[in-house]
Order: C-alpha cells, then sequence, then structure tokens
C-alpha cells in the first residue's frame, strides 16, 4: 500500500475555513495523505457539518465570518470533550494560549499562519495520536 495513503488511514478531518485558496490547499494535501476531508467556509457550516456527518479530528481558522473559531471549538467540544483540534492562524492574542486552553479537555495543536504545509500535517499527527491523553495538550508546532 502507498505509504503517503496510510498517513490518513481514512480519518475524517472537518476543517474550517474562510480563505478558498487556504482550504483548497488543506484539502488537497490532507486527500491525497489519506484522510478523508469534509470542508466548511466557516464555523456556522462547520456546526452544521458535524450535526450531520461523522469526524475524527477539526482543523480550525480562528478569525472567520459568522461563528468565530473561538466560538466553535468550545461548542463542538461541549459535546465531545477529547475532541483533537488543530487551530490555524494569522494572529494570536497576547492570552490567546490561555483563552484556547481554558475548559478545554482534548488535545490541540496551534499552527501560525504563514505555515509550510509539513507543519500542519505533524500538528494534525500529533493530536490524532494524543486523543488518549488526559487534560488539555498545547503542542506548539511552528
Amino acid at each position: 500500500m502507498n505509504q503517503a495513503l496510510e498517513a490518513g488511514n481514512g480519518i475524517r478531518v472537518l476543517v474550517a475555513e474562510d480563505e478558498p485558496l487556504a482550504a483548497m490547499v488543506v484539502e488537497d494535501v490532507l486527500s491525497e495523505l489519506g484522510y478523508d476531508v469534509l470542508l466548511a467556509s466557516d464555523g456556522e457550516e462547520a456546526m452544521r457539518l458535524a450535526e450531520r456527518q461523522v469526524f475524527d479530528v477539526l482543523v480550525t481558522d480562528l478569525a472567520m465570518p459568522r461563528m468565530t473559531g473561538w466560538e466553535l471549538i468550545p461548542r463542538l467540544r461541549s459535546k465531545r470533550p477529547d475532541l483533537p483540534v488543530v487551530v490555524m492562524t494569522g494572529f494570536l492574542p497576547p492570552n490567546g494560549r490561555e483563552v484556547l486552553l481554558s475548559g478545554q479537555s482534548g488535545p490541540l495543536a496551534l499552527v501560525l499562519k504563514p505555515f509550510e504545509i509539513s507543519h500542519l500535517v505533524r500538528a494534525l499527527e500529533k493530536v490524532i495520536g494524543n486523543r488518549a491523553e488526559c487534560g488539555p495538550a498545547l503542542l506548539p508546532v511552528s
């Protein structure tokens, strides 16, 4: 079997990204690695998809229209506290790390934009690998 295909092993990733080009690049790379990707253009669409479809991990931007990643993460984790999350953002306020960890119980990785796509893939692998750990884990990747 193709080694790249084994990486994702059919894991379903919900990607919430409002920038079309960035969303397309993330979808293409993750799909090629064997991940099953669901795309949402903002947090509201991601919530609708999450209500109708099962997914294993969330990859989200923080700054999006209608519902931000700041709002999306706690809403999804209220139903699935151990949900693995990768946050992609171009701006993180000084207390952003603390806010992201506040009340969170599942693994979380942070990738700062602009980033190399390999950083996102590594972050995804880390949060998926750390699903079973207890307590929040902020995993800086880039």
